[in-house]
C-alpha cells in the first residue's frame, strides 16, 4: 500500500482519496458502508464541502466515533469574514468533530492574503490558532489564481483538476507544488466522468510520488474498483499509454469539465451536462442519453437567453452558450439517425 505525504502538512494517507460530492446522491446508510468501506480497505484521506449540501453530515455520521483514525478536508466559498466563520461552525457541526485537518478556500476568483481586506485569511489565521482548522488550503480551476496561491507561501495545499488531458501548464503546477513541498490534491481525476478507463486514470496518476487524487465514489462498484487498484496497481505500460493517447486526441481541446461552476442558469439549463452531451453519448452507453427526461433537458438549450452569465463565470473561458447549441444540434442529428 502506497503512502503520500501531503506536502508541508506532514499528513500522510494512502495515495487514493474519497471525494465526497457523490455521495450527496445516496441515502445516510449507503453513504455510511461506503465511507466505512473505504477507510477498512486503507483509504484515510476524505474530501468535502460545506457546498456539498449533505455530504459533510454523512462523513459525521460516518467517522465521529473515530475522528483520529480519518483526515477530513472541507472547503469555504465565503466572501465576507461572517460567512467563513458561519460556514466553519456548520461544518464543524455536520461534521460531528471540533476541528477540521485541512479546510479550504472553495474555488475563489483571486488568491486571499493578510491584508487584502476581505479579512479572509486573516479567519483561516485565526480559526487555525484557535485549533478548529489544522492546515491552510485552496482550490482552484484557475492557473493564475493557483500560481498565486503557490508563490504566496501562504498555503500548504493546492487542490486542482488533474488527469491524463491535462495540459503542460496543469503539469508545470505540480512540479512547482513539489518545488516548494505544498500539497497538490488532484480533483476531476476523471475529467468529470469523460475518462471511462479508470486503470488508465490510475496508471497515470500513480507516476506523480506528490499527487493525492480523490476518487470521487457514488456506488460500490467504483469504491470496489480503486480497492482493487490499492493491491494491484495498474501500471503505465504501453497498452495504458495508447488509451490515453486516443483520449487525448478526442478530447484536448475546448470542451467542458462538468464543474457546474457556471450553474444556475436563469433558465434552468443543466449546463454542467448538457454543455458535454456530444462527448457523453460517444463515450458512455448512449441509451441513457438519449431519453425522453434527457432530450426534455437539451431542448432547453433553446431557451438559451444569451445573458452571458454561464460563460463569465467558467473557470476554463469555454464560450458556453457556443457550446451548448454545438451540443443541441450534434444531438438533434443523433435523434434523427436514431429515428427518435
Amino acid at each position: 500500500m502506497k503512502n503520500i505525504r501531503l506536502g508541508k502538512t506532514e499528513i500522510i494517507t494512502n495515495k487514493n482519496g474519497f471525494g465526497a460530492l457523490p455521495i450527496q446522491r445516496i441515502s445516510d446508510d449507503e453513504a455510511v458502508y461506503l465511507l466505512h468501506k473505504a477507510y477498512d480497505s486503507g483509504i484515510t484521506f476524505f474530501d468535502t464541502a460545506r457546498f456539498y449540501t449533505d455530504s459533510e453530515h454523512k462523513i459525521g455520521l460516518a467517522f465521529s466515533d473515530m475522528r483520529d483514525k480519518v483526515f477530513i478536508a472541507s472547503k469555504t466559498m465565503c466572501s465576507t469574514s461572517e460567512q467563513f466563520w458561519d460556514n466553519l461552525e456548520t461544518s464543524l457541526k455536520e461534521l460531528n468533530t471540533d476541528y477540521i485537518d485541512l479546510y479550504q478556500f472553495h474555488n475563489p476568483a483571486v488568491c486571499h492574503k493578510p491584508g487584502d481586506e476581505s479579512g479572509l485569511y486573516e479567519c483561516m489565521l485565526e480559526a487555525k490558532k484557535q485549533g478548529k482548522i489544522r492546515h491552510i488550503g485552496i482550490t482552484n480551476h484557475r492557473l493564475k489564481v493557483a500560481d498565486e496561491a503557490m508563490d504566496s507561501g501562504l498555503y500548504e495545499t493546492l487542490q486542482f483538476p488533474f488527469c491524463y488531458l491535462s495540459t503542460d501548464d496543469d503539469i508545470r503546477l505540480v512540479e512547482k507544488c513539489l518545488a516548494a513541498d505544498m500539497g497538490f490534491i488532484a480533483m476531476k481525476a476523471m475529467s468529470g466522468g469523460l475518462i471511462n478507463n479508470s486503470r488508465a486514470a490510475y496508471a497515470f496518476l500513480s507516476e506523480y510520488d506528490n499527487i493525492l487524487p480523490i476518487w470521487g465514489v457514488q456506488r460500490e462498484s467504483e469504491l470496489d474498483e480503486f480497492i482493487s487498484y490499492i493491491k494491484n496497481p495498474p501500471v503505465l505500460d504501453d497498452e495504458t499509454k495508447k488509451i490515453i493517447d486516443k483520449d487525448r486526441q478526442e478530447l484536448i481541446g475546448e470542451f467542458c469539465r462538468g464543474c457546474g461552476y457556471c450553474m444556475p442558469c436563469p433558465v434552468g439549463i443543466e449546463i454542467n451536462n448538457c454543455a458535454r452531451m456530444s462527448l457523453m453519448i460517444r463515450r458512455a452507453p448512449e441509451e441513457s442519453q438519449l431519453t425522453e427526461e434527457m432530450q426534455t433537458k437539451m431542448m432547453l438549450i433553446e431557451e438559451c437567453l444569451e445573458c452571458g452569465q454561464c460563460k463569465s463565470r467558467c473557470p476554463y473561458s469555454i464560450d458556453t452558450p457556443a457550446l451548448l447549441k454545438n451540443n443541441l444540434a450534434d444531438y438533434k442529428k443523433i435523434l434523427i439517425e436514431k429515428g427518435i
